[in-house]
C-alpha cells in the first residue's frame, strides 16, 4: 500500500491563486493555483526507476500494483496529496516571454521521505507531466506524448549517474490515449501514444519564479518567494544574517550552482537545447528535458532543437555564456530587494570564478592531470580543434585517449572515434603531432599510468544517452514494448564503467541516424 508524509510548504506559505480549475487566464500576487489532474483512460506502468522509489520508500511490491499506475498517472489522490501548478515568467531565447507557469506540469504535493536506513527525512517534490491542463497551458492540452515522456525519464536518471546534478524520475505511466502532435510544426498533425512521467526533486522554482513578480511589481510576493525558497531550500545560509546580506549570500550561491552545473554539461557532452529562464533551477539542477541531446561528432556550434536551428542561440559551446545572461536575468529580477548592484555583480563574479575553476577540473579529469595549467587549457582548445577538423566524437575519443601509450604515442587506440575516414587521414599528421605534446606534459606529472587511466576514466563516460538510442528505444515503446527502455536505464546506472555485451550501446551514432527525426535534432513538441 503506497504511504507518504506530506508537508506541503510551498502552498501552505505561498499565496495562492483564488480562482480554482484549469481554465486559462492571467494569474496576479499568487505563486501557485490549484488544479486537478485529468484521469486517463488506462493507465499502465511502463517502467520505473528502482532507486528512485528506494529513496522515496516505496517498496517495489507496492510499484507492481494497479494503484501505483493510477496515481502517478494522475487518476487517484493519496491521502496529503493538494496538486497544484506554479506560476512562473521567463525569457525565452532573449525575450521576455511575461507569464508562462506549470503548463502540463502538476506537482500532487511535497514528500518527507525516510528511506530505510537513512538518518532524516529527505524533501521531494513529486510532479506529473503531461496530467492534463492547467491555467498556464495557453492553448495546449496538458498532455505529452510517449516519445518525449520516455527521453525524460531516460535522462533524469542517466544525468544522476553521470554526476549531473538533475532532477530525477520515478515513473513512466502509459496512458492508453492518444495524444495529436506536430512533431516538426510542418502541417502533419498525426495521434501519438500518451504517458506521464513522474519527475522527482527537491524543489522546481526556477529563475522564472521571480522574474514574474518582479515584471509586474509585485514587490511583497518577490521578498516572501525569496525569503521562502531561502528558508526551504537554502537552510544552511539561516547564519548569514537578514535582509540584503542574507538575499546577497543565496544569490551568490545560486551562482555557484549554476557554473558547476555548466562545468559538468560540458564535461559530458550534454546540451540542453531550451535554456530559457524558465528552465533553468534555483538549486542548479538540470531542469525541464526537452530537444536535448549529446555531442556526437565534437561540434561547439551544435544544437539539437529546430526551433533554434537558424541563431543557435542554445550551441553546446554558448552555454556557459547564457547561464551568465540568465543570472543577470534573475538579478535584474531581484534588484527590488537591494539598495545596490554591488552584491548581484559579486554574485556574477562568484559565477565567473566558480565555472573558471570547474572549466580548469574538467581540462585536468580529461587529459588525466594532477591540475590544470594555463598551458594546458591551450593543450585542450588545440585538442577540440582537431575534433572538430577530423570529426571526432568525443565521447569515444575522450575514452579511449586513456588507453593511448605515452610512451610511444600512437593514434590507433583513437581509431573508432572518426566518422569520416578521409578527415582522420587529413587530420592525422597534426594528431600525431599533438599527441606527442600531450606525451611530454603528462611526463612532467608524478602519476603512474594507471592513475592517469583511472583519472581520465572517472571524468570521460563510455556511455550517453545518445539520442538515437532513445530513439531506438522509443519506436520499441511505440509498439508496446517497454524492454527498449528498461535496457537503457540499466545500461545508463553504469557509464562510467566498461560493461562487457553491451559495446554497442558505446558506438558513435549511425550514418543512418545523422537525419532521421528523433536521431539528431528535436523539435519543442511534447
Amino acid at each position: 500500500m503506497l504511504e507518504f508524509e506530506f508537508d506541503n510548504r510551498f502552498i501552505r506559505e505561498l499565496p495562492g491563486d483564488p480562482d480554482a480549475g484549469p481554465g486559462i487566464r492571467q494569474v496576479h500576487g499568487a505563486a501557485w493555483s490549484s488544479v486537478q489532474p485529468t484521469p486517463v483512460e488506462a493507465p499502465l506502468l511502463f517502467a520505473h526507476s528502482a532507486e528512485m522509489a528506494a529513496r522515496l520508500g516505496i517498496d517495489e511490491a507496492d510499484v507492481a500494483t494497479p494503484e501505483f499506475a493510477q496515481v502517478f498517472g494522475g487518476n487517484r489522490l493519496l491521502d496529503g496529496m493538494q496538486p497544484y501548478a506554479a506560476n512562473y515568467g521567463g525569457h525565452q531565447f532573449g525575450h521576455w516571454a511575461g507569464q508562462l507557469g506549470d503548463g502540463r506540469a502538476i506537482t500532487l504535493g511535497e514528500t518527507i521521505a525516510r528511506p530505510k536506513g537513512a538518518p532524516e527525512g529527505e524533501r521531494w517534490e513529486l510532479q506529473l507531466k503531461g496530467a492534463g491542463p492547467t491555467p498556464y497551458s495557453r492553448s495546449a492540452d496538458g498532455r505529452a506524448v510517449m516519445r518525449s515522456s520516455i527521453r525524460e525519464f531516460l535522462c533524469s536518471e542517466a544525468m544522476h549517474h553521470l554526476g549531473v546534478p538533475t532532477t530525477r524520475a520515478l515513473s513512466l505511466v502509459a496512458t492508453g490515449e492518444a495524444v495529436v502532435r506536430d512533431m516538426f510544426y510542418d502541417g502533419n498533425a498525426r495521434p501519438e501514444p500518451g504517458a506521464v512521467v513522474c519527475r522527482v526533486a527537491p524543489s522546481f522554482i526556477r529563475f522564472g519564479n521571480f522574474e514574474l513578480p518582479a515584471s509586474r511589481g509585485e514587490a511583497a510576493l518577490l521578498r516572501q518567494l525569496v525569503e521562502f525558497t531561502i528558508d526551504r531550500d537554502f537552510p544552511h545560509l539561516a547564519g548569514e544574517g537578514d535582509g540584503e546580506a542574507l538575499y546577497a549570500a543565496w544569490f551568490g550561491e545560486v551562482c555557484e550552482r549554476t557554473a558547476v552545473l555548466m562545468g559538468h554539461w560540458m564535461r559530458v557532452g550534454f546540451v540542453h537545447g531550451v535554456m530559457n529562464t524558465d528552465n533553468l533551477s534555483i538549486l542548479g539542477l538540470t531542469i525541464d528535458y526537452g530537444p536535448y541531446g549529446w555531442i556526437d561528432n565534437y561540434d561547439p556550434d551544435w544544437t539539437p532543437n529546430t526551433t533554434d536551428a537558424q541563431n543557435r542561440r542554445y550551441r553546446f559551446a554558448q552555454q556557459p555564456a547564457v547561464a551568465y545572461w540568465n543570472l543577470g536575468r534573475l538579478a535584474g529580477a531581484l534588484s527590488p530587494l537591494f539598495d545596490g548592484v554591488e552584491r548581484l555583480q559579486d554574485g556574477l563574479k562568484r559565477y565567473v570564478d566558480a565555472y573558471t575553476a570547474a572549466d580548469r577540473s574538467n581540462t585536468a579529469g580529461k587529459l588525466g592531470l594532477v591540475e590544470c595549467t594555463e598551458g594546458d587549457l591551450a593543450l585542450m582548445q588545440a585538442l577540440q580543434d582537431l575534433l572538430v577538423a577530423a570529426e571526432a566524437d568525443m565521447t569515444i575519443f575522450f575514452r579511449a585517449l586513456a588507453d593511448v601509450d605515452l610512451s610511444a604515442p600512437s593514434p590507433a587506440p583513437l581509431q573508432e572515434a572518426f566518422y569520416d575516414d578521409g578527415k582522420r587521414r587529413a587530420a592525422g599528421p597534426q594528431l600525431r603531432e599533438w599527441l606527442d605534446r600531450y606525451a611530454a606534459r603528462v611526463a612532467q606529472d608524478a602519476w603512474t599510468a594507471q592513475q592517469r587511466r583511472q583519472r581520465m576514466q572517472a571524468s570521460n563516460p563510455r556511455y550517453v544517452l545518445r539520442n538515437y538510442l532513445a530513439q531506438q528505444a522509443i519506436d520499441r515503446a511505440e509498439r508496446g514494448d517497454p524492454g527498449g527502455v528498461v535496457e537503457l536505464l540499466e545500461v545508463m546506472r553504469r557509464p562510467y564503467e566498461d560493461q562487457p555485451g553491451r559495446e554497442a550501446y558505446a558506438q558513435r551514432r549511425p550514418d543512418w541516424a545523422r537525419s532521421r527525426a528523433g536521431c539528431s535534432m528535436l523539435s519543442c513538441s511534447s
